[in-house]
């Protein structure tokens, strides 16, 4: 048995919703470098409609994309039900968007560039119970 695999299987799944593929990609290769799993989404059509949406422990999710915002994301979540942590993190965002994310139960709210130990912080933050 090995161990490694064992224990990927168990760490927190951390899913990325951002169209921009570099963020994707550099957000899943920090969260796996420092031991959790990711997935990667370029919309949140795409992740709604994945195997993972059920399996998601945080939500890292911009604001601005194509198609649906992060916004309407975190929206039909809660309509459906599903609790996921969200952590935004966004760019382009104003304040009136940020404080109606964090109403709508965003863990946290990050904007771009953010410093790699800010957002691993507000994951851990997201993923860990009574963490604040």
């Amino acid at each position: 048995m090995n161990l490694t695999n064992e224990a990927d299987c168990q760490s927190p799944l951390i899913s990325v919703v951002d169209d921009d593929p570099s963020v994707r990609n550099s957000a899943r290769r920090l969260l796996r470098s420092s031991g959790l799993r990711a997935e990667a989404f370029a919309s949140g059509d795409d992740f709604l409609h994945s195997e993972f949406v059920g399996k998601t422990d945080c939500l890292l999710l911009d604001v601005y994309m194509p198609g649906m915002n992060g916004l309407e994301l975190q929206r039909r979540l809660t309509a459906m039900g599903w609790q996921i942590p969200i952590v935004f993190l966004s760019a382009k965002a104003s304040e009136d968007e940020e404080r109606q994310a964090l109403q709508g139960g965003a863990v946290a709210f990050l904007h771009k560039p953010a410093r790699q130990e800010a957002l691993l912080q507000a994951i851990r933050a997201a993923i860990t119970p009574g963490a604040a």
